[in-house]
Formats: structure tokens, C-alpha cells, sequence
């Protein structure tokens, strides 16, 4: 253990700046990205670490990272605020729409120990890898969608034909934040 792990918030990512931290935080599971290396296969790197929000707001929440930020318009001026869970709420609520059902999705699939990480290249929210990026390919693209979203059968396909095109499954994550629960459907394409 590294001991308290700080983080700098910076517009909408974290960055992790001493990189004895930053490499923990990569090796513990693959949290982040090292700056400047686009597919890092250790946590041998000298670069600082940039997390995304959701995956910041995680940490946080697990006790592993402390979330700061400067406060006031001059950033060199030394004061230094650190941010509390409200606030974190708050930005990650303004910054992701329907933070809440992502982040339960996102919470669920790290718990049971994969690594998921933003899937916007691939036009969804997730991608999701078992063992993690370097090692692995992501195996899974999942989109966060909610009981009363209307999906169609072109978005279904769609999404289905991406993930067939990059060989991933897609799968729909149904959050019932309510009920604070996480159902999976995953779909698989075979030709006729």
C-alpha cells in the first residue's frame, strides 16, 4: 500500500501527478491512463496518471484516492481545496448525463473485477476487458440504458454490427437505480 493517493481535478479528468501513486493506482487495476503512453502493458512508466471522473469517483469512494483541486482563478497561487463525495456528486452528475445508472453500471462490473474503461471510440458507454488493456482486447461494449428508455430495433442492430465489426458482445446494461440494481443482456450475431 502507497499510502493517501491524491488527485488533482482538472476540467473533467483527474490527474494522479506523483508517479510512485500513479503506478499503484495502474497496477492495482488498471486505473487510468499514463500520460503519453497510449497502450501501456505495466506499471513501469514515468508519466503521471490520468483518470476518468466515473473512474475517479470510484476510487474516492472506496477510500483509495483524495480528490482535489486549486481553488480560485489562479491556480499557482498554492490553495489547494480538497473536493468532498457532495461535490464530486455534483460534478460527475454535470459532467456525465444519467451519472447515476453509469456509475452504478460502472461500479458493478469493477467489483466483480473487471476493468472498464470509457467505450466513446466505439460509441458506447463501456468497454470492458477481463484482464485488462494490453493484455487483453476488451471483449464486451456495453451501453447504459434505463427500464423506460425506448430502443429500437435499428440502435440494437447498429450497435450489434459495431461490436461484431471490432469482434466484442454487446450488451445493454438496465440500471434500476431505484431498486439499485444492475441487469445484463448480452447479444450475440451469427450468420443465418
Amino acid at each position: 500500500m502507497v499510502g493517501s493517493i491524491k488527485g488533482e481535478l482538472i476540467e473533467n479528468r483527474i490527474v494522479v501527478w506523483k508517479i510512485e501513486h500513479a503506478r499503484a493506482l495502474f497496477k492495482e487495476g488498471f486505473y487510468g491512463k499514463p500520460l503519453g503512453i497510449p497502450k501501456p502493458k505495466d506499471a513501469e512508466f514515468d508519466a503521471p496518471l490520468i483518470l476518468d471522473l466515473i473512474e475517479g469517483y470510484y476510487l474516492a469512494k472506496k477510500g483509495r484516492l483524495e480528490i482535489y483541486r486549486h481553488d480560485g482563478t489562479n491556480s499557482t497561487d498554492g490553495r489547494v481545496k480538497t473536493l468532498s463525495m457532495k461535490e464530486m456528486t455534483s460534478i460527475c452528475r454535470k459532467e456525465y448525463a444519467r451519472f447515476d445508472s453509469k456509475y452504478m453500471v460502472f461500479k458493478e462490473l469493477r467489483d466483480k473485477g473487471y476493468v472498464v474503461t470509457p467505450g466513446i471510440k466505439f460509441g458506447c458507454d463501456f468497454a470492458v476487458y477481463e484482464h485488462g488493456p494490453g493484455i487483453d482486447h476488451a471483449p464486451y461494449l456495453v451501453q447504459v440504458v434505463s427500464p423506460r428508455d425506448l430502443l429500437t430495433a435499428t440502435m440494437i442492430v447498429l450497435s450489434g454490427r459495431l461490436a461484431t465489426t471490432v469482434r466484442k458482445q454487446f450488451v445493454l446494461a438496465v440500471a434500476r437505480v431505484k431498486e439499485k440494481k444492475v441487469e445484463f443482456l448480452a447479444f450475440d450475431w451469427w450468420r443465418a
